[in-house]
């Protein structure tokens, strides 16, 4: 695991957060000393963002994290994943679930996203087009749009949690070029397969997230059915970061059930 980049901090039950896609365990920042107090915090930057190497063969980031829980000998964890760290989670559930004491998903579902809202969609083809282009700049634009959600603009977003955001897309970006092999493996059947979670699976959603994002999460929670949704108002796909202590007041409400 020397080639990814981790946190590791605090001590007591094991709590895990897993960033977005494009980036990195610093979108935690606001929740890693608060959870550190009474948990052990451990927070990893995906392969291929941040401070984790690129991939040089097939993975899967779920994989990634179950070898890191592992080594750091830090099983059965709570996982709490964000967008892509969501599905993460999920597939961590799904294939290392002895790994996995409970799931809490924020704007997401499985690993299996499918979009059918059209400013979702929309969104998610211009970023597609953009990094099949290699036109970077492009891509970190498009993929913006996600904090404001489909109700606000950018500008509606406060101006550090927008700073931070562009700080590490553009860190990610960086790392990577259009022609670069494609080394993800997906999982496969997922929504199929997450019926059979046997651990608590709860959402804290963004009010404002786009509708794509929101059923995702609500789909899988009820799916489970071991679980609840939460919703933060005012914050669209970063509630964790728009509005930290109300993330933070509702993790801690769902950590006292498990």
């Amino acid at each position: 695991m020397k080639d990814l980049f981790w946190r590791d901090t605090g001590s007591g039950r094991p709590l895990v957060f897993l960033h977005g896609g494009f980036l990195d365990h610093r979108m935690w920042d606001d929740q890693i000393p608060v959870f550190a107090a009474d948990h052990r915090v451990i927070a990893p930057d995906a392969r291929g963002h941040g401070r984790s190497a690129n991939a040089s063969g097939p993975f899967r980031h779920g994989d990634d994290v179950a070898d890191l829980l592992r080594r750091l000998d830090a099983g059965p964890a709570i996982l709490v994943g964000l967008s892509m760290g969501g599905g993460v989670a999920v597939d961590v559930a799904l294939d290392h679930p002895e790994l996995v004491a409970a799931v809490i998903v924020s704007g997401a579902g499985t690993i299996e996203s499918s979009f059918t809202d059209p400013w979702t969609a929309a969104t998610v083809e211009a970023i597609g087009t953009a990094i099949g282009a290699g036109d970077a700049d492009a891509a970190i634009e498009a993929f913006m749009a996600f904090a404001a959600g489909p109700a606000r603009t950018l500008g509606d977003v406060d101006h550090e949690v927008v700073r931070r955001l562009y700080e590490m897309v553009r860190g990610s970006f960086a790392k990577h070029t259009a022609d670069e092999p494609r080394w993800m493996l997906p999982s496969t059947d997922t929504w199929a397969r997450a019926a059979g979670i046997r651990v608590p699976v709860h959402a804290i959603n963004g009010a404002l997230d786009s509708p794509d994002h929101l059923g995702m999460a609500e789909r899988l929670v009820d799916t489970v059915g071991t679980g609840r949704v939460v919703t933060v108002g005012g914050t669209a796909h970063y509630p964790n970061m728009e509005r930290p202590d109300q993330f933070d007041a509702a993790l801690r409400e769902l950590l006292r059930t498990l």
